[in-house]
């Protein structure tokens, strides 16, 4: 392939981009807001969960070794 085939084929790719980014819709803040603050919810509730785990296991271990 020739350099100016490559050019050609960047040029026309990136014209290609620019066509689909004004296609592109994004969401409104306030939807982006709300969206944030679930995921943040989720990731806090998972964290809770999975520490309480750990010390539920980290007892019940705890209580074998001392049994054993």
């Amino acid at each position: 392939m020739t350099e100016n085939k490559i050019a050609e084929k960047f040029t026309e790719y990136f014209k290609g981009v620019k066509s689909e980014w004004g296609k592109i819709t994004w969401p409104e803040r306030k939807q982006v807001i709300s969206q944030t603050v679930v995921v943040l919810i989720i990731v806090i509730a998972f964290t809770v969960y999975t520490y309480g785990l750990d010390i539920l296991f980290k007892g019940i271990l705890h209580g074998l070794k001392l049994i054993a």
